[in-house]
């Protein structure tokens, strides 16, 4: 293949023949032919004279053409048929061309220059074939070459979409435009380039596929790269810039300051709180933003919006106070409270305590949701540090201000269970009223370890107010003082030195255990097992038994087979039986105290001071 040629070194060898060609003396060199003495130049006879051999050279350059395979020459059309142009390459005859090649240039006419590529130096026929095609493909290639090597801006009509960019044609090439390289900002819209003719630069050939990629955003990211520099150089903290919103994502929207990106947190949006970013902008917005930071190199660029408007909480009005109702709406909701948007920017939080009169606390949720508008009372406010503390529960009254009239002691009441502990019982009277039943008080006969033997939450019991302390909003309660003591009736039933006979139930650690009835069961030492013979009673012996000692209080019952027949084990017994009563008399609680030694250890386990 011959070397390759520009378009511009084509044009500039066809002027520069021609030049000579004017200059050259106007000789016919068939004239010049008709009067050589061949004979004579081959015998030697004559001598030629050189500066006639280098005009003859140079006419037969100048008029005739090396129809070489591969070369591009400029041709000139000399006619044209409805289907083809005849070109005159000064060759030894025209050659042809389809028209089909001209598409592009609907108004060819004679005496047109155009580029043309020896495709057959004579067909069967001795014609000339040539191809305007491979022409302009080989010379676009050579254009294509040269402003890739020389860093040249060419032109481009882009002519369709294709995955993932667009088709340039380029010198008649078809060069791929990727999406990425269209502009410096993102693409969301590609229809809108085509058809238009646009400035590119070639920024890489694959010479074995024949591909061309093409770039426009090459040619702006210098201009952005100086104006970058001066920004950059004139950025100050506190500066208000005009940008245009670039991207948005879920924690910040990042803004186009002029080739110079800047961060908006999502927290910088607004002073109300916001969920997403697109809630506040939306992309190619234009908005005004404030430079809030900057690393050393300028890079990383912290913006802010929310600071060119004044602090919500310096507009709150004067007239808001402690103790005023007001109203909002739910904004976020946690475990232990609500925040309310009072005002936009302003919130206030309500801690799950202030959202009942009841002592159980719970979760937030379980009073209310996001979204919803509520009423709540102004506890505690604080403009310096722009918090505000507020309340729902004091929009009802305090349940615990006519306490004395609901629940005197002594009345009887129904309640729900709602908690228990190892000690007693929590019983909800009602909303933002509790009350204790101390284990003890549950049942007059049964012993009972832990209250779920005996209840469980949800279950609905009949109690007695036992105490009362207003001040302390503490409430005693009673469940078995609802029903009559059994051990009224058994205390003459089961009194010191009254015989009943039973069997033994069980044999447990120091004796033995019988039951007399449902309610009473006793306990029989070790030694007042005895029987006359000297052996022991067994597990499921059955005897009489002489009750020993009684205590209601306690529900203790001893019984003895033994004292029944020895006089001795008589007095030891009520020996032991005064001992007892002495030692039950001086360590027996008052009701008094046991409350409040239970309300003490509520209060801690609830974590109270």
């Amino acid at each position: 293949m011959a070397e390759e040629k520009t378009t511009a070194q084509v044009e500039d060898t066809t002027e520069a023949k021609q030049e000579v060609k004017e200059q050259a003396p106007k000789q016919d060199p068939k004239e010049f032919l008709e009067n050589f003495n061949w004979e004579k130049y081959e015998e030697g006879i004559e001598k030629v004279d050189d500066s006639k051999l280098e005009e003859f050279e140079k006419l037969v350059a100048e008029n005739f053409v090396d129809t070489a395979d591969e070369e591009v020459v400029q041709g000139r059309v000399v006619y044209l048929t409805d289907r083809e142009a005849i070109i005159d390459i000064n060759a030894k005859s025209e050659g042809v061309i389809s028209l089909n090649e001209f598409r592009y240039n609907p108004n060819l006419k004679v005496g047109d220059k155009v580029e043309v590529l020896i495709d057959i130096r004579e067909d069967k026929s001795g014609q000339l074939v040539l191809s305007h095609r491979k022409a302009r493909t080989i010379m676009a290639w050579d254009r294509v070459n040269a402003a890739h090597d020389n860093e040249e801006i060419v032109s481009g009509f882009v002519k369709c979409r294709t995955k993932g960019g667009m088709i340039v044609d380029v010198f008649g090439i078809e060069a791929f435009l990727p999406g990425s390289q269209i502009d410096v900002k993102p693409i969301r819209d590609y229809d809108q380039y085509v058809g238009k003719t646009m400035e590119f630069k070639v920024v890489k050939i694959n010479h074995e596929f024949k591909n061309v990629v093409v770039s426009h955003k090459a040619l702006i990211e210098a201009d952005i790269e100086e104006q970058k520099k001066e920004i950059i150089s004139q950025l100050e903290k506190g500066q208000v810039l005009e940008g245009v919103v670039k991207n948005i994502t879920s924690y910040g929207v990042f803004v186009d300051l002029g080739g110079v990106d800047g961060l908006v947190h999502i927290t910088d949006l607004s002073w109300s709180r916001i969920n997403h970013p697109n809630e506040v902008v939306e992309l190619d917005q234009k908005i005004n933003v404030v430079i809030l930071d900057f690393d050393e190199n300028k890079s990383r660029i912290q913006l802010g919006m929310k600071q060119l408007e004044k602090h919500p909480w310096d507009a709150l009005s004067d007239e808001i106070k402690i103790g005023d109702k007001v109203k909002g709406k739910v904004v976020v909701i946690a475990d232990y409270g609500a925040f309310i948007e009072v005002v936009e920017g302003v919130e206030g939080l309500i801690h799950v305590s202030e959202m009942s009169w009841s002592t159980h606390l719970r979760s937030a949720q379980d009073f209310v949701k996001v979204g919803d508008e509520v009423e709540a009372v102004v506890l505690t406010l604080d403009r310096e540090d722009r918090k505000m503390s507020l309340g729902i529960k004091q929009l009802t009254p305090d349940p615990w201000t006519d306490i004395t009239t609901k629940y005197p002691v002594g009345s009887k009441h129904s309640g729900i269970v709602r908690n228990f502990t190892n000690f007693g019982v929590f019983v909800e009277m009602e909303e933002g009223i509790d009350g204790l039943i101390y284990i003890s008080d549950l049942s007059w006969t049964k012993k009972i370890k832990h209250p779920s033997e005996f209840v469980s939450v949800g279950d609905k019991m009949e109690v007695e107010v036992l105490e009362l302390d207003v001040a302390g909003r503490k409430l005693s309660l009673g469940h078995k003082q609802t029903t009559e003591n059994p051990w009224d009736k058994y205390e003459a039933e089961f009194a010191v030195d009254t015989i009943h006979k039973a069997a033994i139930t069980d044999i447990v650690d120091k004796g033995a255990t019988i039951d007399f009835n449902e309610d009473i069961t006793a306990f029989v030492p070790q030694r007042h097992l005895e029987k006359e013979d000297g052996k022991k009673l067994g597990k499921g012996d059955e005897a009489e038994f002489k009750i020993i000692e009684f205590n209601k209080d306690f529900k203790r019952v001893v019984a003895s087979h033994t004292a029944i027949f020895r006089e001795e084990e008589q007095r030891n017994v009520k020996a032991q039986q005064k001992k007892s009563a002495a030692s039950a008399d001086e360590a027996k609680p008052t009701l008094g105290d046991a409350n409040e030694a239970l309300q003490a250890l509520k209060d801690k386990m609830e974590g109270k001071s």
